[in-house]
């Protein structure tokens, strides 16, 4: 059989590929980037099948809308507004199956051939595995402590045919980092300047356990902004319900063209059960109790790090989210500490699968969301033996 030239530049998923490996009881794995299953409101959500299907019958097994459930769109606009203060209504919303999938439609629907995309380096993985489908050439731009490298940026801005700056500015996978209020003025800016698309993709926004939250770069300021959200960090990734929030009604055609094109809509099911767990409960509280669990993670990973590593390993010191990146300043191949990591029975994810031109870097990506505080210090310290 010939396969497609996309399909076969396109490569499978790093950490997916990972997690077979690290799927045995005995493996520690800071590899996957998984919310902790005692956070899902199982109880709640049990609570919330009864009702919508008492409520609406037959309606949650039929076809249903491209664009998503009505209410479930309303209740995301209203709370952007009242959070946010974003001018945001339902009609701006779109739902998806998940926000890798919106990520997918964008590329289907901004990306020509060769066209430019500007993306983080190191920079998301699922959205690299994304685009790549569509043939984009990628222009990275260095991640700085507090946002984009703002020289490199104009200058992968000024390169022929860039459709869009992809960002995850709060909190950033793989590194932890967010950006500062200063540096999104200054992108802000820059965005403006050279009418391009900002993507900003906001999956850990709401897992702030230090700080005060920061207004989004472009969202409700740019005609051209792409908001991305989703409740698989907050409530359940099971579910695959994720949304796209953008003005530009033009753009929200062409979605949902794309869409009915992949899977005609998202699962209705899903989706008036989202709806009804977040009508009939306290979001907010359930979603503090997240920030305090992954507080007390973070920093039992933090301790052990500054515990046990050598000198030579530097980290981020994440504010919220999911992750701290680690950088090994001796110039140690992070791929080559994988294959020794995994024989201590301990995983993570070396740093090669977030770059689109490096290889064998000195970088790797760790979780704590998913492990106690006592399997995250043995972990650590497992890890620590061999760097």
């Amino acid at each position: 059989m010939q396969y497609s030239e996309r399909i076969l530049n396109t490569p499978s998923s790093f950490i997916r590929n990972i997690l077979k490996v690290t799927d045995a009881e005995d493996v520690i794995s800071f590899a996957g980037g998984l919310p902790n299953p005692i956070s899902f409101p199982i109880d709640a959500l049990r609570v919330s099948v009864d009702q919508a299907i008492t409520k609406n019958g037959s309606r949650l097994f039929q076809y249903s809308s491209t664009q998503g459930y009505a209410p479930l769109r309303e209740y995301i606009a209203a709370k952007y507004q009242r959070v946010h203060g974003l001018d945001i209504h339902a009609d701006d919303v779109f739902i998806t199956t998940g926000s890798q999938q919106a990520l997918e439609l964008i590329g289907k629907v901004l990306i020509n051939k060769s066209d430019g995309i500007i993306i983080e380096e190191p920079g998301y993985l699922g959205a690299i595995q994304a685009f790549t489908l569509a043939e984009p050439t990628f222009h990275g731009v260095t991640l700085e402590n507090d946002g984009l490298n703002l020289e490199e940026l104009e200058q992968a801005l000024q390169q022929p045919n860039v459709k869009f700056i992809y960002t995850v500015p709060n909190f950033q996978n793989p590194t932890g980092l967010t950006y500062s209020k200063e540096k999104r003025e200054q992108i802000y800016e820059l965005v403006a300047k050279y009418d391009v698309a900002l993507i900003e993709d906001d999956p850990y926004g709401e897992l702030r356990f230090q700080g005060e939250p920061l207004p989004y770069i472009g969202a409700g300021k740019l005609e051209n902004s792409i908001l991305l959200g989703s409740f698989s960090k907050t409530v359940t990734p099971g579910m695959r319900l994720g949304f796209i929030i953008t003005k530009n009604k033009e753009l929200l055609q062409h979605i949902e063209t794309a869409k009915q094109a992949s899977d005609l809509h998202t699962n209705i099911f899903s989706q008036y059960v989202i709806y009804d767990y977040l009508a009939s409960n306290d979001y907010t509280e359930h979603v503090n109790k997240i920030i305090s669990l992954y507080k007390n993670q973070s920093e039992a990973m933090l301790d052990a790090m500054q515990e046990f590593f050598p000198a030579h390993v530097e980290y981020t010191r994440p504010e919220g989210g999911m992750f701290i990146w680690a950088t090994m300043k001796d110039g140690t191949s992070a791929l080559d500490v994988f294959h020794k990591a995994m024989e201590q029975k301990v995983a993570f994810v070396p740093g090669d699968p977030f770059y689109t031109s490096k290889t064998n870097v000195n970088t790797m990506r760790l979780n704590y969301t998913n492990a106690t505080p006592e399997v995250i210090r043995e972990g650590i310290k497992r890890l620590a033996s061999i760097l």
